[in-house]
């Protein structure tokens, strides 16, 4: 495949090719990680699909997030995460950098035109430690790759290496956060959400007297109603007309269009103090709620707001 300047981005760490002496290719490939098990990691953490392709290339000099006939690839150069990883002393160094390339898809830098600029690297950077720190690495693996190859000062692309390891640590440490509150938190059931069963339809009446009979009986047998408390609604942003309320047992229900509710998740307390409370839903998937009542996904995104319930 033959990709054309205009379509690249600028590589991750804005290095030149000889920033790092490039092996020979065959003792480079040989050192370098395996990036196509380091991809599905990295998307296992944040749980999504690598909607992208990743493709060795010597026609970049390091690594690059780029658009293509309407296709995303991830292209990286083996001798370059070789001699990444000797500088840093760590595979991790490498495994930091296509974090890095991949935080630009994901972010949706590859979709606007200009290249890099330095907002977009500073994401891409808290991105990366964000996913090293799940991966399991330290904060110091996290920032082994920029602290040996970024350049001290900034450009008009690429901030310089302060708060590039900077945006690192804010990201890692983020994840360390959640990964706390987590251990804190009781552990959810793994039982599915039990749905409410409609209630029997009454059967018709055949003529007035037959219909008392019928109401008297519902009222016999009927079932007190027990009334739940809301003191709580979540509003999220990508669908801020749907009706999620928080009840006094700390159950999310889902309001539907005839005033029915599901269950679809459960607060759980946690000892975090930046994150007091994880919302776990019925596939396990967990969000994470400050005492302010923002609400951030795995990804460390803003996705929705706990707030009192609508006096409508």
């Amino acid at each position: 495949m033959t990709l054309l300047p205009r379509f690249f981005r600028r590589a991750a760490l804005g290095l030149l090719a000889a920033t790092l002496p490039l092996s020979g290719p065959a003792r480079a490939q040989a050192a370098a990680p395996a990036p196509t098990g380091i991809i599905r990691e990295i998307t296992d953490v944040v749980g999504l699909q690598p909607r992208f392709e990743l493709r060795a290339t010597a026609e970049v000099a390091n690594a690059a997030a780029v658009v293509y006939g309407g296709k995303r690839y991830l292209l990286y150069n083996p001798a370059f995460l070789a001699e990444v990883n000797r500088a840093g002393r760590t595979d991790w160094a490498g495994i930091s950098i296509l974090a890095h390339e991949m935080g630009h898809h994901l972010n949706g830098h590859t979709l606007r035109a200009g290249g890099s600029n330095p907002a977009d690297e500073l994401e891409a950077d808290e991105f990366s430690g964000f996913v090293l720190r799940k991966l399991g690495a330290s904060l110091a693996q996290a920032q082994a790759a920029l602290a040996a190859v970024a350049d001290e000062e900034g450009s008009e692309t690429h901030p310089g290496r302060a708060p590039r390891l900077a945006a690192i640590g804010k990201g890692w440490a983020r994840a360390e956060t959640q990964i706390a509150a987590s251990r804190t938190a009781a552990d959810p059931s793994a039982a599915p959400v039990a749905l409410a069963l409609a209630a029997p339809r009454p059967a018709p009446a055949r003529s007035t007297e037959s219909e008392g009979n019928a109401d008297e009986a519902a009222e016999e047998t009927a079932a007190p109603a027990t009334p739940v408390r809301l003191v709580g609604q979540l509003t999220f942003r990508n669908d801020p007309s749907q009706r999620y309320y928080l009840t006094t047992g700390l159950n999310v229900v889902r309001a539907g269009p005839d005033d029915t509710t599901e269950v679809v998740g459960r607060l759980t307390r946690t000892d975090s103090p930046d994150f007091p409370y994880v919302l776990v839903d019925g596939q396990q998937r967990r969000l994470f709620i400050t005492a302010g009542g923002d609400v951030y996904n795995q990804q460390g995104q803003r996705v929705a707001k706990l707030h009192g319930p609508s006096q409508e």
